[in-house]
């Protein structure tokens, strides 16, 4: 017969849960979390930000967006990466200037004619295939990642 009295609800395990108390423990987990997720993921933990679309908060993000830069979310798949940037003016698809890299993705002329931002992609992407689409204020740019790894070996002589 297994021992399942002992193993890992005994009440030794008990008293130690008890006797540290919550606060250490959630403590400890929201540390792991903060160091687990992306710093661009930071923002998805605050409900404010998810209303900047909303009519009611349109006004006071415009006013912080004349601030700051522009939010740009990056996020990959198994064949993609996608970039999304926010388009707060219609005029900036006029204006912008969008290259890439393998490793980079670089837009000009947004929010400022003299701007320049460069985000760095998280994996390596093909050379031809991207294709950008603009649906509610919203511009979605996808790449396909790269297949070929660029791995080459280092011989280290015997000593």
């Amino acid at each position: 017969m297994l021992p399942w009295n002992n193993f890992p609800f005994s009440d030794e395990m008990k008293k130690m849960l008890h006797s540290n108390g919550s606060t250490e423990i959630d403590k400890y987990v929201h540390e792991m979390l903060n160091k687990m997720m992306p710093k661009n993921m930071e923002g998805m933990a605050n409900p404010q930000s998810w209303m900047k679309g909303m009519p009611a908060f349109q006004q006071e993000s415009q006013q912080q967006s004349e601030d700051r830069q522009v939010q740009i979310a990056v996020f990959e798949t198994h064949d993609f990466v996608f970039i999304r940037i926010p388009i707060e003016d219609e005029h900036w698809l006029k204006e912008m200037k969008i290259f890439y890299t393998s490793h980079e993705l670089i837009i000009e002329n947004i929010p400022k004619s003299e701007d320049k931002n460069t985000i760095t992609l998280p994996v390596p992407v093909r050379k031809k295939g991207a294709t950008a689409t603009h649906r509610d204020c919203i511009l979605e740019i996808k790449i396909p990642r790269s297949i070929q790894s660029q791995i080459s070996e280092i011989s280290v002589p015997d000593v």
